[in-house]
């Protein structure tokens, strides 16, 4: 697929699609509780469809009522499934299973396609058998395919060393079937989706300040009963028309109803400092979370150092932030995001090859790399390693660049944001088929 520059500026108002986090929660959520989840704006990426065919493998009766809108019949509690939960390409999705699954007498095995199967699962499973679930490693070990054996848990406290709300949301959901008290403590705070939508299922969770971070208790035993779920839009979705705002010249973009969770707004925080003139509007509560309307216009844009302790809030951002960045006068120097290196793929490797490959100057080190901005020359052809954003923040970058960008593997695209071609060449870009 390949991204040409354009001589229009990008316009129009669009809706991002439901937030990706929380797509996955509320199936999982729905599929655990007793009686009916009615789910309003859910994400229907394959990653998320492969988290509703799991939830409904293990017990639970799935519907899709309409574009977005879905209905989970759920049981009170997982059962045995007589298949393999295939995540597809979902780390979420598997991790959150899980843990949901690991607090029922059951037996499970998770697998997903040859991406998920390179990233590392002991820092799920690891926490998880400390609360009695067992593991057996059925390729190589800390990766799927494995088999879970579940039941019989009890609360730990566990002191997380990164912040990684999978993680967290992984033994925060084994503990609702855990006998005592499941305590995570959290030195640097992480998204907390899973807390907040506990809530939403009738769960009682508390949270306390501890430093910078959190002391999450979660007391054992606690059932969740159906409720209805409206997904705000994702923030990670829609910094990719955002950002072809922000470096193609004359252009005006608003994507509306955009979660503004604080602990997910990090990017629009630094395009900010960047110099973006980026305004939010229409602020307003939705499904428990924040949400608001955010409108870009194309900006002289300045690198900057984006503090290391914001990286849990825009983790998934650097890519498309490291686009943006190519275009700005300066360096932009990103640290601190060594998780950025297992996720669907090496992303911080990736994005040094392609930009590079673009003509941009880029510096790698281990845990982050930097951007020295100003011409981006394109005429590349990027590997993608099957990883979505990697796809969809190179072709932005073609969008502004001297020559067109190509990327490899481009259906990925297709785990999170479905539409993603037709959405943007609506803005006025020129994203299609074909290399040059």
């Amino acid at each position: 697929m390949t991204a040409r520059p354009v001589s229009v500026s990008l316009q129009g108002a669009i809706r991002a699609p439901g937030d990706k986090s929380m797509s996955h929660r509320s199936l999982i959520f729905g599929g655990m509780a007793e009686g009916v989840t009615e789910i309003e704006g859910l994400l229907e990426g394959d990653d998320i469809l492969a988290t509703a065919r799991a939830v409904e493998a293990f017990g639970a009766t799935v519907e899709q009522l309409g574009e977005g809108r879905w209905r989970v019949t759920g049981n009170g509690g997982f059962g045995s499934p007589g298949v393999v939960i295939d995540c597809g390409n979902a780390g979420t999705g598997v991790r959150l299973l899980m843990g949901a699954a690991a607090g029922f007498d059951l037996s499970a095995t998770f697998d997903g396609d040859a991406s998920l199967r390179k990233r590392p699962m002991k820092r799920v499973t690891g926490p998880l058998a400390d609360m009695g679930a067992r593991f057996d490693w059925n390729g190589a070990e800390d990766r799927v395919p494995l088999t879970l054996h579940g039941g019989g848990l009890k609360g730990i406290e566990y002191v997380q060393t990164v912040a990684s709300a999978q993680i967290k949301s992984a033994i925060l959901l084994a503990g609702l079937n855990a006998t005592g008290d499941t305590v995570v403590v959290e030195p640097e705070k992480s998204r907390d989706h899973t807390e907040r939508m506990l809530r939403a299922f009738g769960a009682t969770v508390d949270v306390t300040e501890e430093g910078e971070g959190w002391r999450i208790r979660l007391k054992g035993g606690q059932k969740l009963t159906g409720t209805a779920v409206a997904v705000p839009g994702d923030p990670s979705s829609a910094a990719f028309p955002l950002a072809a705002a922000l470096i193609v010249p004359g252009s005006e973009v608003t994507v509306e109803g955009v979660m503004l969770n604080p602990l997910r707004t990090g990017l629009f925080d630094t395009w900010i400092e960047m110099g973006a003139d980026l305004t939010i509007s229409n602020r307003r509560v939705s499904g428990g979370e924040d949400v608001g309307d955010i409108t870009v216009r194309y900006s002289a844009l300045k690198g900057v150092t984006v503090p290391e302790d914001r990286a849990a809030s825009m983790i998934d951002e650097y890519p498309i932030l490291s686009a943006v960045a190519a275009y700005a006068q300066g360096r932009t120097v990103m640290r601190g995001i060594g998780e950025m290196r297992v996720k669907e793929s090496d992303r911080i490797a990736l994005m040094v090859a392609g930009l590079t490959a673009c003509g941009v100057a880029v510096e790698e080190e281990a845990e982050g790399f930097i951007v020295t901005g100003g011409q981006v020359k394109g005429g590349a052809t990027i590997a993608t390693a099957h990883d979505h954003r990697i796809a969809m923040s190179h072709l932005i970058l073609g969008l502004a660049a001297e020559a067109p960008v190509s990327v490899l593997d481009p259906e990925m695209i297709a785990t999170s944001f479905p539409g993603f071609v037709a959405l943007m060449n609506g803005l006025g870009a020129d994203i299609g088929d074909g290399r040059g």
